[in-house]
């Protein structure tokens, strides 16, 4: 059973891609922003979408595996469209409403006598179209170095 596990290659192309795209989150923090926070690193949100990646990865290699035209292409497309118009609408969405909840707790804090101190909400949730659609083409990347690089060596 293990050696299924660790050989199906599926699997590992979808989660190389994400683990990527988190790694890559830490490092354009350290480019644009002048600011080491490898914390980064288990957080939703931010550039580029590891979510995306990940589903990208696995609807690329399934297609190059087992045909643009198999049932497995197609599960594998609609669940990453599901997880892409999720991440830029109801998440980011969340991420937007928590960032203005946080705004209104702290002019409430101003006014309120001491002891009101609720825990932030955390806001980077979701994703920009365009973190997405990078996050799609680091996917689209790791399946094709995946499938047609290093499975021909």
């Amino acid at each position: 059973m293990f050696e299924q596990l660790f050989q199906n290659q599926l699997l590992w192309t979808a989660l190389i891609a994400s683990t990527g795209a988190q790694i890559l989150k830490v490092f354009l923090v350290l480019i644009f922003e002048r600011s080491w926070q490898p914390a980064r690193f288990l957080e939703t949100g931010g550039m580029p979408s590891s979510h995306t990646a990940s589903v990208v990865a696995l609807s690329v290699g399934c297609g190059i595996k087992y045909g643009w035209d198999s049932p497995y292409f197609a599960i594998a497309t609609i669940f990453g469209m599901i997880v892409m118009y999720d991440a830029t609408g109801i998440r980011r969405a969340s991420g937007m409403q928590a960032e203005l909840i946080n705004d209104l707790v702290e002019e409430l804090r101003a006014v309120v006598r001491e002891g009101f101190t609720p825990k932030p909400l955390k806001e980077l949730l979701g994703h920009t179209y365009f973190e997405v659609f990078v996050g799609m083409l680091w996917g689209i990347l790791v399946a094709v170095l995946s499938f047609l690089v290093v499975a021909r060596q």
